[in-house]
């Protein structure tokens, strides 16, 4: 819709993980780092995790396009239980055909399958994202699926990438094998003032941006709102670009950007969480004291 009135080749804050956008902040770096460590060291399980929106889903995209061919990934994405029971996805994602009805039998068919691609020469990389959803009965489960790697042997590794709550799960008494098994984790932050700039203006370039488009007191008042958390960012510019687009102007400016989430806010879809970090407090003062723009 506007991509021709402001010279883009691509719409730049599409909500869908891209990993031909990602964002390496310093956060991020290490997040992507961690995970290709994981592998790279042969970890049982590795961790990462962050709040809603944090870009835990791109990196894994990204990380799948770096997976060597020794080794034969599964990606589990929908982990709530209306969906299916572990074995089930487990099954499914590495497209091991199994005719049996019982628990033990898909079992036993999953362990011949880890152990003749170990035989050939390969790893099997399960990945669970939104690991956050699953239960601890099945958390346990993958646990037991891990018993397939004998010493240092490595049949199988497992990652999981979840919400903040992922980690109270993992901390309960009745998953301390889970959590005494867990190699690498890391937890992914929000972005900063300075690395949301670097956002904004890294997916526009990427985007055939062919100038610069938000305003640095733009982007502060974005970073406010979205509070450093990418998908929210890309929530805001998205429709930033749309309302600036809607009145015929080149650039986004700070009145375009507070006209469109007063309006935002009046349909209460989008909210401040209402929990400023010190960072965001010291960037609302200081544009309400040398710009009189108050949020």
């Amino acid at each position: 819709m506007y991509t021709e009135h402001f010279g883009l080749q691509h719409k730049p804050f599409n909500l869908v993980p891209d990993p031909a956008f990602l964002y390496l902040s310093p956060n991020h770096r290490k997040a992507l780092t961690m995970l290709e460590y994981g592998l790279m060291s042969h970890a049982g399980f590795t961790v990462v995790t962050g709040e809603i929106g944090a870009g835990k889903t791109t990196l894994i995209r990204s990380l799948l396009k770096k997976i060597d061919e020794d080794c034969v990934v599964g990606l589990i994405n929908n982990t709530h239980e209306s969906f299916g029971d572990l074995m089930t996805w487990v099954l499914d994602t590495l497209e091991i055909e199994s005719s049996s009805t019982d628990n033990a039998g898909r079992y036993r068919d999953y362990i011949n399958f880890v152990i003749e691609q170990h035989a050939q020469g390969k790893r099997v990389v399960l990945i669970v994202d939104e690991a956050q959803n699953l239960s601890i009965k099945s958390l346990e489960e993958l646990r037991l699926l891990s018993n397939v790697n004998i010493d240092s042997d490595i049949f199988l590794q497992i990652i999981l990438t979840g919400q903040p709550e992922l980690i109270d799960k993992l901390n309960k008494p009745e998953l301390e094998q889970f959590a005494q098994r867990i190699g690498v984790e890391f937890h992914l932050k929000a972005l900063d003032f300075q690395q949301t700039q670097k956002y904004i203006e890294h997916r526009l370039k990427m985007a055939g941006a062919p100038r610069k488009i938000f305003s640095y007191k733009a982007c502060a008042i974005i970073f406010c709102y979205s509070e450093g958390v990418p998908r929210k960012i890309n929530n805001l510019c998205d429709f930033a670009l749309v309302y600036a687009f809607s009145e015929d102007k080149k650039t986004v400016q700070v009145k375009t950007v507070l006209e469109m989430m007063k309006e935002k806010q009046s349909s209460r879809i989008i909210k401040p969480s209402g929990k400023d970090s010190d960072e965001v407090g010291k960037i609302k003062q200081w544009l309400s004291e040398k710009h009189q723009i108050f949020l």
